[in-house]
């Protein structure tokens, strides 16, 4: 049971704008007893002055804080020794960049809780950021339609806008072609945010058959679950649940569908084990419809081999030479323009970080500062006191490697 929370100042490079909790949800917990201190922060979306606006003490000091809570990784330099944190680790899957990271809360007897791990005792998680990634993505799925065809987008950056509002409000004055056909892959969160955007932008839900056989005077989408996507190898009807455990022996038949679409914003979960979704040899079909990829998923040497590189908010978008494999400057006549941003949600820091602040106080919040009587914030814990916890004992050697 946590009684002083503190909100860090995000320290990594470039700096992430979101917030764990508004101004709004920061007085919530003041007043429901949560004692809140918020460092100062030149960067964040909400400012010191809207959190001290609403009595909120806002400190360049929280030493004397007994959790601190942030979103992205720590710097190393500004982890203080026996403290609890819960931020966005990124080291459960040993990722090579972190293992100093893991190794220092270590070393300093901290206490690591992990965004990512709180779940429901269904194993549900309950904190994500998904759904922005989505809602940005499919805008930006747009403003590469608008490079493929003219080099300089209309449409005003998603990061620009002051938050969603306001890109909504350019999104309505996007000159939707008549003709446009999307396809989308993924049904999960990112996916429906994903399909927020489609449908404010007025793009036609059709579904997978309607989209291959028919003609249309409007602009379309259609979204592909794996039943639609995945056929297996042996020919046996496709089981949605022995795919999931177990993605090998299956194919991806996409091709029909980027025959057929002009945009493709890619929003699934992929295993690794699993099966290409779009390879360089689909990208060199003569029938292609294809001209843009949005890749929010963007896995790097993942199912789409046009991703060939995560780019960045700021230059969003390179050109794919088919016929080579190669990256060409976005824009260039004969390419495919690919958005493979990684970091989506921080386009709209204002919006996601209200939707991520407001399931933390709803779902997270009573267990940090009462009992936690189902054992989320024990489940969501790597490491306690320096200690590494049972389930998350297998990243003992990852941790001291970094110190090799």
């Amino acid at each position: 049971m946590f009684k002083k929370i503190g909100i860090i100042r995000e320290g990594k490079t470039p700096p992430d704008r979101r917030v764990p909790l508004t101004p709004e949800q920061c007085r919530e917990a003041m007043l429901q007893g949560i004692d809140i201190a918020v460092q100062r922060s030149p960067v964040r979306a909400y400012t010191d002055d809207e959190y001290t606006a609403l009595n909120v003490r806002v400190t360049h000091d929280l030493t004397d804080r007994d959790l601190i809570i942030g979103v992205k990784e720590v710097p190393l330099d500004m982890l203080m020794a026996g403290k609890a944190y819960i931020f966005f680790s990124h080291t459960i899957k040993k990722q090579p960049h972190n293992a100093k990271l893991l190794h220092t809360v270590l070393e300093r007897k901290i206490t690591l809780i992990d965004h990512e791990l709180f779940t429901d005792p269904k194993g549900h998680r309950v904190l994500a950021f998904g759904r922005w990634a989505g809602v940005v993505g499919a805008y930006n799925a747009f403003r590469a339609w608008e490079v493929h065809n003219g080099g300089v987008p209309a449409l005003k950056p998603a990061h620009a806008c002051h938050d969603r509002t306001e890109m909504d409000m350019h999104l309505s004055q996007f000159n939707m072609p008549k003709d446009l056909r999307i396809v989308l892959t993924g049904t999960g969160r990112v996916g429906n945010g994903a399909m927020e955007t489609l449908d404010r932008a007025g793009v036609a839900r059709v579904s997978p058959g309607e989209f291959l056989h028919n003609t249309f005077d409007h602009a379309v989408y259609t979204i592909l679950g794996s039943a639609d996507l995945y056929v297996r190898d042996d020919g046996k009807p496709f089981d949605r649940a022995a795919f999931h455990e177990d993605p090998r022996g299956h194919h991806a038949n996409f091709l029909p569908f980027a025959r057929r679409a002009h945009i493709y914003i890619a929003c699934h979960f992929w295993d690794a084990r699993g099966p290409m979704i779009l390879t360089a040899d689909d990208l060199r079909d003569p029938a292609l419809g294809l001209r843009v990829v949005a890749d929010i998923s963007c896995d790097i040497g993942g199912p789409i081999d046009s991703t060939l590189r995560a780019t960045t908010i700021e230059e969003p978008f390179f050109g794919y030479d088919t016929a080579t494999g190669q990256e060409r400057p976005a824009g260039q006549p004969g390419n495919l323009t690919v958005m493979s941003v990684d970091n989506l949600p921080c386009e709209l820091p204002r919006d996601s970080s209200k939707s991520f602040g407001r399931d933390l106080m709803a779902n997270v919040m009573p267990h940090l500062t009462g009992a936690d009587a189902d054992g989320m914030i024990a489940r969501a814990t790597i490491a306690k006191n320096g200690q590494l916890t049972e389930h998350y004992a297998y990243l003992r050697e990852y941790a001291d490697g970094a110190s090799r």
